[in-house]
Parts: C-alpha cells; sequence; structure tokens
C-alpha cells in the first residue's frame, strides 16, 4: 500500500440538519486520475472541500500518508502545500500579475527565494502556455486563460495531488478544450489528480477511476469502463443515460478537432 496517497474513510459532514456527505470511502493511489461525477447538489464539491481541509468533516477520517489530516490541531497550510487546488472561479489576485501570482505562494508559504520562485513559475506558465501573458493582469485575460494560471499557480507549489473542483464550469464552451487540453497532459504526465467534473468525456477518456455520487454518497466507482459501460447500479444508468443521448445526438455529425477542442467532447466515440 506504499503507493497509497489519501484514504477517505467514513466521511459524514452535515450543514445543521442537512447531511451532504454520508459515510464516503474511497482511495487515491500515486498517478490515479480519478473523476467525480454526479448531479449539481450531490455533494461532489463538499467532499473535495473537506479533503482540503476547507471544510471540517462532521465524522469520518481523511488520511494522507496514513495520517489522519481531519483530527484536531493538524497543520493545515502545510498539508495544502502537498494537496494544491484549483477552484472553478480561480481566485487569482486581481492586484498581482500573472507572474506574481505564481510566485507569492512559493515564497509565503514554501519559504523559497524570489529568484527560485520566478524561475519555477516562469516553467509552468510556459507549460500551460501563458508564458507570454506574464504581466499581464488577470481583468486583461480570458476566462480559459485565467484557469490556466490558476493551475500553473497550484503546480508551482509542486503539489502531490491536485484537486479540481469543476475547472471548466465557469468558461464560455469556447474555452472548456484548452484547460481540458492542459489537464489531459498532466495526466499523461503521472499528475495524480482529484477532479469533480460535469466533463462527461473527459472523465471516460482520460481518469484510471471514475466516482458516481449521488445525494451525499457514493453510489458507484470503478475504472471508466465498468462505470460508463457497464454500470451496475440503477441510479448510475439513469444518470449516464442523458450523456448517452447527447452522444447519440451527435452521432450524425461528422467530429471536428477544432470543435471536439471548443467542447471539450476530446472526440468521444459513440459506440
Amino acid at each position: 500500500m506504499q503507493d497509497v496517497i489519501l484514504e477517505v474513510k467514513h466521511l459524514s459532514k452535515s450543514f445543521g440538519s442537512n447531511e451532504v456527505l454520508k459515510d464516503i470511502d474511497f482511495t487515491v493511489k500515486k498517478g490515479d486520475v480519478t473523476s467525480i461525477i454526479g448531479a449539481s447538489g450531490s455533494g461532489k464539491s463538499t467532499l473535495l472541500r473537506c479533503i482540503n481541509l476547507l471544510e471540517t468533516p462532521t465524522s469520518g477520517e481523511i488520511l494522507y500518508h496514513g495520517e489522519n489530516v481531519a483530527a484536531t490541531g493538524f497543520n493545515a497550510t502545510k498539508y495544502r502545500s502537498h494537496v494544491g487546488m484549483v477552484f472553478q472561479s480561480f481566485n487569482l489576485f486581481n492586484n498581482m500579475t500573472v507572474l506574481e501570482n505564481c510566485i507569492v505562494g512559493q515564497v509565503k508559504v514554501l519559504k523559497k527565494s524570489r529568484e527560485e520562485a520566478r524561475a519555477n513559475a516562469l516553467n509552468y506558465l510556459q507549460k500551460v502556455g501563458m508564458a507570454p501573458y506574464i504581466k499581464a493582469k488577470p481583468r486583461q485575460i480570458s476566462g480559459g486563460q485565467k484557469q490556466r494560471v490558476a493551475i500553473a499557480r497550484a503546480l508551482a507549489m509542486e503539489p502531490e495531488v491536485l484537486l479540481f473542483d469543476e475547472p471548466t464550469s465557469a468558461l464560455d464552451p469556447e474555452m472548456v478544450g484548452e484547460v481540458l487540453s492542459v489537464m489531459q497532459q498532466l495526466a499523461k504526465e503521472g499528475m495524480t489528480m482529484l477532479v469533480v467534473t460535469h466533463e462527461m468525456a473527459f472523465a471516460r477518456d482520460v481518469s484510471s477511476r471514475v466516482v458516481y455520487m449521488n445525494h451525499g454518497v457514493i453510489c458507484e466507482q470503478g475504472t471508466p469502463e465498468q462505470v460508463f459501460g457497464d454500470p451496475q447500479r440503477q441510479e448510475t444508468k439513469d444518470f449516464l443515460s442523458r450523456f448517452r443521448r447527447n452522444l447519440t445526438s451527435r452521432a450524425g455529425k461528422t467530429p471536428c478537432a477544432s470543435d471536439c477542442r471548443k467542447t471539450g467532447c476530446l472526440k468521444i466515440a459513440t459506440g
């Protein structure tokens, strides 16, 4: 079990009398790309926020290399330097340039020298295709570009795991593909990722594991082939039937590479 990075055990979360997560169990291993899918309001984002300690679980454990990070008194700041997060709303500092956004966390949290942090930031901005915009402020770039900067900022902290909370949901359709392309490349390079997403094609084609949530519980989890190809639970079948209908409606059209990049369909097969 040496390659296990995160274990979620019997995790529950309530807001008042509303229990939004119920007895959640799953494991993240090194190199896994785990997509968490499900309808809006199923608890996906709350689960991710609990894993990153932005929400405090009501009960259960979140084990990072065997240590319960949900325990009282755990150093959340140090933990978050190992488990990064990319938000749907970008969360960039509007008064800083693209480059400064990627430097500040390294200097303040990781205590790197400014020179080292700058070199590291430039490396990751280059990686996501944003090196030409290092002097721009967030208001001067598009939503897709902002999200790529947010990914570079998270990568610059050199996390062991990267959490994505619906990273394309705030983007115009034509910008979705550019962000998914970056994420797809990270997956190919072996980055461990936990992705809450409504992009079913990404979940099916890029993930190593898929978790389907409904009403605060994990209904089904497994490989993409298992979950998409042979779902066992009726709730999963009903949810995925909408996805299949969408594919069927596209079946009469000839796939276009540029359209696929714009919509994020990633040339998914219709069979």
